[in-house]
C-alpha cells in the first residue's frame, strides 16, 4: 500500500502502478448524495475534482483522465438510478480502466452488493482503486481485505446515519412537534402551531365535500355531484403556499375524506417502503399504506379540524365498506342493479354471502345464489338459490312496518332542515363568485399597471382579464341556478299537519324519482344483514333479519312450487282482453294494450301473436266480424261501425268525425281508453248529413254573430238540442250549418 499524501514517493516507488495500468484510462468518480450538498458543500466537491491532478501526478496524461460526475445529487445506497456508476462498472469490466480514483470508497458505493461487484471486476481486469489514504489492488488478498472492511464500514455508516435521523424524527413526532407538510386547508401560524386556513372559500369547499359524503355515502358520487355543479377544489403543491383551483378528481376527494389531519389528528409513520426484484432482476420499491394499528404515532386532538375524530372514523369505515368485497364477503357500494339485497343476504347453511345474478328478457330480474363452495372447492353443485322478487317483497314489507312509527318524526325533521341544507349548499357557490371576482379584479389591476404602448404584454394581460371575467359570469350563473332550487318553505299549519298525518315512506321508496342506489342506502341504514335458510322439500325459506343495533326479526316465507312461477299476466289485463275480443281482432287489441302501457307477465310488450297465445290459454274466443244489419228504428237494428266505416258511409273525413266527437256534434263509445271509437249510425245522424244547404241555415260564425254569442256557445246549444244543425258534405259550401230563427233568443236575451 502506498500513501497518496506522499505523492512524489508514489512516483518513485511504483510498486503497484505499472505501464499496463498507465496504458489504460484513469477514472475519477465524483458523487454527492443530494442536490443540497452539491450547492452547499462546495469544498467537498472541489476536493473530488482535484483528483484529476492526483491522477496526472501518478503518471497518467491529462487526456487519459476521465471524470465521471453524472451521479451528482444521487444517493450511493443503491446502484439503481446511478448511470455514471453503471458506466464505470461497464468500462472496468471491458478493461478500459487502469485505476479508479474516489475521495473515499463510500463515494463509489454504500451497498456491499454494489461494492463487491466492483471489486470482483477490478480483480479480474487488474484495475487499481485509489483513495485519499492509498492505492489498492483488489487482486491482492491484503488489499481486498482492507477494501472489504472499508465497504462494510461505509454500509454501516449509512445505517447509523439513517438510524440517528429516523430516531430523531420519531422522538420529535412522538411529542407531536415534528413539522410536516400540511394538506390544503391547514396552515402553520407564526408560532408553528397548526390552524385552519383563513381562506373562507377553501374552508367551504372542504366542508362541502364532507356534507355531500354524508348525503351520498360514496366518494365517487361526491365526485360526480361536484363535477355536475361545476364546483372546484383547492390544490396546493408540496412546499408551496400558493393555492390553485381545479376540477374535482377522485384522488382529491378521497384524500379529503381519508386524511386524518382534517380530523385534527397528528399522524406519523402511516406508510412503509417495500422492495422486491422484478422479472428482469431489477430492484423496485414502492410505498404501501399501513393499517391504523401499525401507525408509529397517532395523536387525536392535536390541532383544530374540519370534522371530529369520531366522524373521521365513521367516514373511513364507510369508505372501507364501499370497496369491492373479496370473494365470499359482502358489502360494496350500492350499485345500479335492481337486486335490493345486494351484499346483505347470507346463506343460513354455509354462512357465505350470497352472490347476485340477473335473468329475464331485459336482464333485470334479480336472483340470489350461494355458489362459493362450487367455485372455490369444486363441489358438484351450489349450496342454494332463490329468486329475488318474493324475497325482496317480504323483507320490504317488514322494513316498512318497522319504519312506520318513525316516519312521521323523520319527515317533519327533514322538511324543517331543508332550508338549512339549501343555505349550506349555496355557501360554496357564493364564495366561488367572490373568488372569481377577486381574480378578475387582480387581472384588471395588472392590466391597468402595464404601459399602454407595450402591446406585447398588454394583449396577454387583456386576454387573461377576459378569461377571469368569463369565470365570473360562469360562477354567477351557477349561483343563480342553485338559488332557483330553493325548497318551498312550509307554514306552521303545514308542519303541524305533517306532524299528525306524516309521510308514506313506502311511497317515497317506490317513487320514480328515487334511484335504486338510494333505495339500497335506505335498506342498509336499517338492516345489517338478512340470513336465509332454504328448505327445498317443504318449499319454505326461514328469514332472520338483523337490524342496525342488534335487534332480530325471524319469519318464514313460502316459496313458489316447483314448476310454478309468479310471472303471469295480471287478471285485469286478461279480463280486458276478454271484453275487447268480442269487438276487435288480435292486432287491434295489442295496439290498445300498448297504448295503456300494459306488459305481459314476463315484462314484454303485447303483439298479435302474444294476444292469440293468451286467448288460447284462457279459452277466449276470437273476434268474429258482424254481419251487415238492416237499418231500422229499433235499437237492435242500428249498426255500430268504426271510424273508417263511418267515413265511407257518411262521406266525411276522419278529422271531421274526430272533431264532431270532441265538439259533441255526434256521440261515440270506447270500450276502454285507447280503444278505437265506435259510432252508432242511427237515422238521426244520417239526417244531419245533407248534400245541400237548407234555405236560411247559416254557417257557425254567422250564426254566432246573429245570436250575439260565442261560437262555443252555439255548439253547446246544438249539443243540448236547442238549435238544429246539419253538415253539408258536397260542393264548395261544405261544413256545419245552423238553423237560426229570427225570434231565437241570444246570449243576453231574457226569456218572457
Amino acid at each position: 500500500m502506498t500513501d497518496l499524501a506522499e505523492g512524489p514517493v508514489l512516483l518513485v516507488s511504483g510498486e503497484k502502478i505499472t505501464a499496463s495500468h498507465r496504458a489504460r484510462d484513469a477514472y475519477v468518480y465524483v458523487r454527492q448524495s443530494t442536490l443540497l450538498q452539491v450547492r452547499a458543500n462546495t469544498e467537498s466537491l472541489a476536493r473530488q475534482y482535484d483528483l484529476r491532478q492526483r491522477a496526472v501526478l501518478l503518471g497518467w496524461p491529462a487526456h487519459q483522465v476521465v471524470v465521471v460526475d453524472e451521479d451528482l445529487g444521487r444517493s450511493g445506497a443503491s446502484a439503481a438510478g446511478r448511470s455514471g456508476f453503471s458506466e464505470l462498472v461497464a468500462d472496468v469490466g471491458l478493461g478500459k480502466a487502469g485505476i479508479v480514483l474516489a475521495l473515499e470508497c463510500s463515494r463509489l458505493a454504500r451497498s456491499n452488493a454494489d461494492w463487491y461487484q466492483l471489486l470482483d471486476l477490478c480483480a479480474l481486469t487488474g484495475t487499481l482503486i485509489a483513495g485519499t489514504d492509498g492505492i489498492y489492488h483488489p487482486g491482492s488478498y491484503n488489499d481486498r481485505l482492507v477494501l472489504g472492511l472499508k465497504g462494510t464500514m461505509s454500509e454501516a455508516e449509512l445505517h447509523l446515519i439513517r438510524s440517528r435521523l429516523t430516531e430523531g424524527l420519531r422522538h420529535k413526532a412522538a411529542r407531536g412537534e415534528l413539522r410536516q407538510g400540511l394538506p390544503v386547508g391547514l396552515d402553520y401560524d407564526e408560532n408553528g402551531r397548526v390552524v385552519l386556513t383563513p381562506d373562507e372559500a377553501v374552508a367551504e369547499a372542504i366542508a362541502t365535500v364532507y356534507r355531500r359524503f354524508d348525503e351520498l355515502g360514496s366518494a365517487r358520487q361526491v365526485l360526480l355531484s361536484l363535477r355536475e355543479d361545476g364546483l372546484l377544489l383547492p390544490r396546493r403543491r408540496t412546499g408551496s403556499r400558493r393555492i390553485s383551483w381545479a376540477p374535482a378528481t377522485y384522488p382529491a376527494v378521497h384524500d379529503l375524506l381519508s386524511n386524518p389531519a382534517y380530523a385534527g389528528a397528528f399522524v406519523f409513520g402511516r406508510t412503509r417502503v417495500w422492495k422486491r426484484v422484478d422479472a428482469s432482476g431489477k430492484v423496485v420499491s414502492g410505498v404501501r399504506q399501513l393499517p391504523r394499528q401499525q401507525w408509529a404515532v397517532l395523536i387525536p386532538g392535536h390541532h383544530p379540524g374540519f370534522i371530529t375524530w369520531e366522524k373521521y372514523e365513521a367516514n373511513t369505515t364507510r369508505l372501507r365498506a364501499n370497496w369491492r368485497p373479496p370473494r365470499g364477503h359482502g358489502g360494496g357500494a350500492p350499485r345500479e342493479g335492481t337486486a335490493l339485497l345486494q351484499g346483505l343476504l347470507r346463506c343460513g347453511r354455509c354462512g357465505r354471502i350470497m352472490q347476485t345474478g340477473y335473468s329475464g328478457p331485459k336482464g333485470n330480474s334479480p336472483r340470489y345464489v350461494c355458489a362459493r363452495a362450487k367455485q372455490l372447492y369444486g363441489t358438484e353443485r351450489g349450496c342454494c338459490s332463490i329468486g329475488g322478487g318474493r324475497l325482496e317483497k317480504t323483507v320490504l314489507a317488514e322494513l316498512f312496518t318497522v319504519l312506520e312509527p318513525a316516519s312521521l318524526e323523520a319527515t317533519a325533521k327533514a322538511l324543517a332542515e331543508a332550508e338549512e341544507h339549501h343555505r349550506q349548499r349555496l355557501a360554496a357557490f357564493t364564495l366561488a363568485v367572490e373568488r372569481a371576482q377577486y381574480e378578475a379584479g387582480r387581472a384588471r389591476r395588472q392590466y391597468d399597471a402595464v404601459e399602454p404602448e407595450n402591446r406585447l404584454v398588454a394583449r396577454t394581460l387583456e386576454r387573461a382579464w377576459e378569461d377571469k371575467l368569463a369565470a365570473v359570469r360562469q360562477a354567477e350563473n351557477d349561483l343563480r341556478t342553485q338559488q332557483a332550487r330553493r325548497p318551498v318553505a312550509l307554514t306552521s299549519q303545514e308542519l303541524a299537519w305533517i306532524s299528525t298525518a306524516g309521510a308514506d315512506v313506502q311511497a317515497v321508496f317506490h317513487a320514480p324519482t328515487t334511484t335504486i342506489p338510494e333505495r339500497k342506502q335506505l335498506i342498509r341504514a336499517v338492516i345489517t344483514e338478512v340470513v336465509i335458510t332454504i328448505h327445498d322439500k317443504e318449499r319454505v325459506a326461514d328469514l332472520r333479519i338483523i337490524w342496525q343495533g342488534g335487534a332480530v326479526t325471524e319469519l318464514s316465507m313460502a316459496m313458489t312450487k316447483i314448476g310454478g312461477h309468479t310471472r303471469t299476466t295480471s287478471e285485469d289485463t286478461v279480463q280486458l282482453v276478454r271484453r275487447l275480443a268480442g269487438h276487435y281482432d288480435d292486432k287491434t287489441i295489442a295496439l290498445v294494450l300498448s297504448k295503456q302501457h300494459r306488459r305481459t307477465g314476463t315484462g314484454l310488450t303485447w303483439t298479435k301473436t302474444r294476444i292469440k297465445a293468451l286467448r288460447v290459454s284462457r279459452g277466449i274466443p276470437a273476434f268474429q266480424p258482424p254481419q251487415p244489419q238492416a237499418v231500422g228504428t229499433g235499437e237492435q237494428d242500428v249498426p255500430v261501425v268504426t271510424i273508417a266505416e263511418a267515413e265511407q258511409t257518411l262521406d266525411v273525413t276522419k278529422g271531421t268525425l274526430y272533431r264532431w266527437l270532441r265538439d259533441g256534434f255526434i256521440t261515440g263509445e270506447q270500450l276502454t281508453p285507447g280503444a278505437p271509437w265506435r259510432i252508432r249510425l242511427d237515422q238521426q245522424l244520417r239526417d244531419r248529413i245533407q248534400p245541400d244547404v237548407p234555405d236560411g241555415w247559416l254557417p257557425l260564425a254567422q250564426a254566432a254573430s246573429t245570436l250575439g254569442v260565442a261560437r262555443q256557445t252555439v255548439l253547446h246549444k246544438v249539443q243540448r238540442g236547442e238549435l238544429n244543425a246539419v253538415h253539408v258534405n258536397h260542393g264548395r259550401r261544405k261544413g256545419l250549418r245552423i238553423q237560426v230563427k229570427h225570434d231565437q233568443a241570444g246570449l243576453f236575451d231574457t226569456p218572457r
